[in-house]
């Protein structure tokens, strides 16, 4: 059986297609990037999904970069709800996986459950928003919303780690709030945990995140803890300080819904760090 995953060089969609061979045997994985179709050509995907048939359609591939999406949106919502309409009609016949975000919340709850109301504070989260709507409308489709991933990847610069990274290796000093929380969650974790719901074959709405509660300082103490040889240095600040667009401040996850259908406990990533001292991050 293929299965398609989009995205396969950025940090989710490459995880997922490296644990395929032990956490999926069954499937033969088909890793879709650019160099085989953009997404933005859908004569090219037709094509491709015609020839190829998958029987699963993992979608991890998107424009994150919310700066982006305001400054661009007709393309970003191209790729963000379009393509993602499209591979929804081509899969309507078998299982597809969608990857939203925790960003489709406002941030003034916390501990967010699938039922709660969504509301976007952005044109990146609202397209997401409405690709779900999309996706969950075909009962054999599931929508993951997830929070901040990080890990290795082929490029070494996705993630929220690879962005802390990349600011220390270029001698950059970095502010993070001490009042802005998420529940962050390594790729490695994700891919497993998506991998366990693709065998349960138990399609609907999911959170997928860490079982953490930590601010953007937290985490960003535990990446500058796990690379000291970049000499990072991080300067702690207060959305209540904060003058640009406006910012979700607690957009945590309650994933209680899809654990019960793992096989492992969801860690936290302080914990996941110090379980694997050895794992890119």
């Amino acid at each position: 059986m293929l299965a398609w995953i989009t995205g396969a060089n950025g940090l989710i969609g490459s995880h997922l297609v490296r644990l395929a061979p032990r956490a999926a045997p069954q499937w033969t994985v088909a890793g879709v990037t650019r160099a085989h179709f953009d997404l933005t050509d859908f004569g090219a995907i037709r094509r491709a999904f015609a020839v190829q048939r998958p029987q699963l359609v993992i979608h991890c591939a998107a424009i994150t970069s919310t700066p982006f999406c305001e400054a661009n949106p007709a393309v970003a919502r191209k790729v963000n709800v379009d393509a993602v309409a499209l591979l929804a009609e081509l899969a309507a016949d078998v299982p597809l996986v969608f990857f939203s975000s925790d960003l489709v919340f406002d941030g003034r709850k916390g501990d967010y459950v699938e039922s709660d109301e969504a509301h976007p504070l952005n044109r990146y989260a609202a397209a997401k928003l409405d690709a779900e709507g999309i996706v969950l409308a075909n009962p054999r489709h599931t929508v993951i919303r997830t929070s901040l991933n990080g890990g290795g990847s082929p490029t070494g610069d996705r993630g929220f780690n690879g962005e802390l990274r990349r600011a220390w290796r270029e001698g950059r000093g970095v502010r993070l709030f001490t009042d802005e929380y998420r529940s962050p969650i390594p790729a490695a974790v994700t891919a497993q945990a998506v991998w366990a719901l693709v065998a349960k074959n138990q399609p609907g709405l999911y959170h997928l995140a860490g079982s953490e509660r930590l601010s953007r300082w937290q985490i960003g103490q535990l990446v500058a803890a796990r690379c000291p040889e970049l000499n990072p240095r991080l300067e702690p600040g207060s959305l209540r300080n904060y003058q640009g667009p406006p910012r979700a401040p607690d957009t945590t996850l309650n994933c209680a819904r899809i654990q019960k259908l793992l096989p492992f406990p969801l860690p936290g990533l302080a914990q996941w760090l110090a379980e694997h001292p050895e794992e890119p991050f």
